[in-house]
């Protein structure tokens, strides 16, 4: 394993450890409201907190953006974006589904990526260029070569729904083209899954560099291809994601097509 991703292991089991000890009696947490169906508990700050405990520690100047505590270093070559806690909601409610995200950018580039599930311990890793694993062992994308036999993922709008309408025509040609749909509540967890080969593909729209970047690694060193929703690199700018291997992306495109109402780089839905 590179060292640079040992630490970030390192960082994603202090948080789990924090995140499994929450577990253990949720409703004594104390919750505060974001924004409209957003919510972060005092394990989220406090998981956070850990993962750049160990970041800084290693790597001093290097700088972070992360879900609770924002941007700090911003203009260091290298930044360490993290999502503490993805899957908050589901976390609240006991539903296991839920994980620990690191990913670390380096002039630009995702170099490193890091999700860990602390409640199966399951442990993604992927090194740019050396492929993706879970657990010490190499995984790949599944070789499914048609959309309509694929098990696809994704994700609900539940904060901003002005594009609930866009999204749920979308959301029904993909249903009446693929063999099913499911939408566990960790983007993070999903890209995973498309990496390890459990699912065929994922998308989603108006997602934050930290749901993302990791799994968006992990999915490309495991064979697959990230792109937004016209299949361009910006996905980690616009939120608007599409992962799954070679042959199923390319048909997952054709399905969100004609529902673009703009045809530029970033669509507006």
């Amino acid at each position: 394993m590179h060292p640079i991703l040992n630490v970030a292991t390192k960082a994603a089991r202090e948080a789990g450890k924090i995140i499994n000890r929450a577990s253990q009696d949720v409703g004594a947490l104390k919750i505060h409201t974001k924004d409209f169906n957003d919510f972060v508990s005092e394990v989220d700050r406090a998981a956070e907190q850990a993962i750049i405990s160990v970041l800084k520690e290693a790597y001093p100047d290097h700088g972070f953006l992360g879900e609770e505590s924002g941007e700090s270093n911003s203009a260091a070559d290298s930044i360490w974006i993290i999502d503490p806690l993805d899957g908050t909601t589901n976390f609240l409610h006991n539903f296991p589904t839920y994980c620990v995200s690191i990913a670390l950018q380096e002039k630009g580039v995702l170099t490193q990526a890091v999700i860990y599930d602390p409640v199966h311990n399951d442990l993604f890793t992927a090194t740019k260029g050396r492929g993706a694993f879970l657990n010490d062992k190499r995984i790949r994308v599944t070789n499914r070569t048609k959309l309509q036999e694929s098990l696809i993922a994704t994700g609900f709008p539940f904060r901003d729904f002005s594009y609930l309408d866009t999204y749920m025509d979308i959301l029904k040609d993909m249903m009446k083209k693929t063999i099913g749909i499911r939408r566990p509540g960790s983007a993070a967890l999903d890209l995973a899954y498309v990496a390890a080969g459990w699912t065929d593909g994922f998308f989603e729209i108006n997602l934050s560099p930290w749901d993302i970047a990791a799994g968006g690694l992990l999915v490309q060193e495991a064979g697959g291809i990230v792109g937004d929703f016209e299949g361009n690199e910006s996905w980690l700018k616009t939120g608007n994601i599409v992962a799954a291997n070679p042959k199923v992306f390319s048909q997952m495109l054709q399905v969100i097509a004609p529902h673009l109402t703009v045809r530029t780089k970033t669509p507006t839905m």
